[in-house]
Formats: C-alpha cells, structure tokens, sequence
C-alpha cells in the first residue's frame, strides 16, 4: 500500500504528490524498491522497547541519536554514523520484535540479515560494517541505551542503576513528523555513492537519479538538537 506526501510543486506556488513505497515483502526486497523516506516514517511511528515506556520515543530518533553521536568523535566517520542510522531499519520490514538488540528466530535473523544487506547497498556501503566499527557500533548503542535510561520516563524501569557509561547528550522526545524528517535528512547527507555493479549486470541508477541533498543537512548543524 502506498501513502502521498505533499511537497512544494515547482515555481507554481502549489502543490504536488509524492508517492511513498511501504516496506513490503522482506523476501523480494531489493535496493531498487527501498524508499528510504517511506522507511523514515515507519521508523518514526515505530516506539523502541515495543512501547514499553511511559513516554513515545521513536527508533528514527534513537538512530539519529547513535549516528550524531558517532559523528561527534571527529574523523572519517561517515560510513559508521550510516552505519548507525540503519542499526535498527530492518524494523520497517520485520517488525519491533526483529530489532537487533532482541532476542530473534533463527528465521527472522535469516530475514534481517537479507534486508540488511540490502539496505546498505541501496545506502551505498557495499559491505558489512568493518570489524572497529562494528565494535563502536556496539559500544554507542549501549550508551545510547544508557543515556535513554537516564532520560527517558520508563526507559530505566523501576529501580534500575545504569550499569553503562550513558551519552553526554540528553535524550529529546520528538514527535513522529520532525523525527522522520530528521531521519531522512540525516540520510540525505551521509548516503555514499551507489555501489558499482558488476560488468555485465543492467546498471539500475542509470536513469540519472542522484541522492537529494536535503536542505538543513545535519552536517551543516541543521539537527544538533535531533536528540
């Protein structure tokens, strides 16, 4: 099923529409069909923890959160902070349950693992994450799991002592329209450039399409306060 976003038409002042492609079937998911805003919305409307908390909190802004909070360390960076916006995204196609922090079938890991894949090759990282980030990747989600402890009403549960160095940063609570946003916008401008086909394979970006570069880039400091 698909949904119409209006956007600004061009120079006439009014409107047009833009249809978003749902995440759909996760075994025919190709990089093609990903559309990376429709994937920010569902993520934007999906709350962590399967809702067990007292107040809303999405995981687009969580994964905003963990990608800003990579950036912050300086350095060659990029690949990790998208690395750390998609930590989560395979939940658009599978479902809460099938976030990688939760305990998964063997069929669901088998699931994620394949939109995985092809999430990162629609972003434009051709490959896993290398094994350092694949550790920093770890190290900021348990922080960032800290910090929502911390700041988050319900996140820490009754009683419980942070038992991780939280994030320095404070959790902010975003509703879902400005969380999508962000997240998209955050997207926009850590996507790479798409991953190069075999020789011999049909190139499918050959029709010109290039990545938007969304105004308010969060790299030109456009979402510091994202969360």
């Amino acid at each position: 099923m698909n949904a119409r976003r209006r956007a600004p038409a061009n120079g006439a002042g009014g409107t047009e529409e833009r249809v978003l492609d749902w995440p759909g079937d996760p075994e025919s998911l190709t990089p093609e069909a990903v559309d990376f805003e429709a994937v920010a919305h569902v993520l934007a409307n999906t709350c962590r923890r399967s809702g067990r908390l007292s107040r809303f909190h999405s995981l687009a802004a969580h994964a905003v959160t963990m990608s800003e909070a990579i950036e912050d360390l300086g350095g060659d960076v990029r690949e990790a902070a998208l690395h750390a916006l998609l930590f989560d995204a395979s939940v658009a196609w599978l479902g809460p349950d099938a976030a990688p922090s939760r305990r998964r079938t063997d069929k669901s890991r088998r699931l994620g693992a394949r939109v995985d894949r092809v999430l990162r090759e629609a972003a434009g990282l051709d490959t896993e994450p290398a094994p350092e980030q694949d550790e920093l990747l770890r190290f900021i989600a348990r922080m960032a799991d800290a910090a929502e402890a911390r700041d988050v009403p319900g996140a820490g549960g009754s009683g419980t002592a942070v038992h991780f160095p939280p994030l320095d940063r404070k959790i902010r609570l975003l509703d879902p329209a400005r969380a999508a946003r962000l997240w998209f916008e955050r997207f926009c401008a850590l996507k790479g450039p798409p991953v190069p086909q075999e020789s011999g394979e049909e190139d499918n970006a050959a029709a010109g399409e290039t990545p938007e570069k969304a105004p308010g880039s969060p790299l030109a400091g456009g979402t510091r306060d994202a969360a």
